[in-house]
């Protein structure tokens, strides 16, 4: 359970801070799906969402690797089962390091107020 409330405030922070950063970028509601619609559920999907990666063809696990979400989907189902397709530690690093390159996208966009004075 305490691994698992770590992934979900990591998590939900994670994607807090990246949904501010769409917030800003976004002029419109129509503009502001597009990110989600076509770029985090198609991530979802392919991360390992229903499936585990161990499962795809070798050249596949290794494209896996570039999805962002595969560590979220793998650091929870450790939590849950102990079993992951990617080491615990590398699921928490790598979520950690989006969650830093959110916060440090934001702090640019506060320092320069980009889409803040318009």
């Amino acid at each position: 359970p305490f691994w698992m409330f770590c992934f979900l405030v990591l998590t939900a922070v994670t994607f807090s801070l990246f949904g501010f950063i769409l917030g800003i970028w976004a002029k419109n509601f129509q503009q502001l799906q597009v990110v989600p619609l076509l770029v985090i559920t198609p991530l979802t999907f392919l991360g390992g969402a229903f499936y585990s990666i161990n499962m795809l063809p070798p050249f596949w696990q290794t494209v896996t690797l570039f999805n962002p979400i595969v560590y979220l989907i793998s650091g929870f189902r450790w939590s849950f089962y102990g079993v992951a397709d990617v080491h615990l530690a590398v699921s928490v690093g790598m979520t950690s390091l989006f969650m830093f390159a959110c916060l440090i996208y934001i702090a640019w966009i506060f320092i320069t107020g980009y889409r803040l004075r318009e």
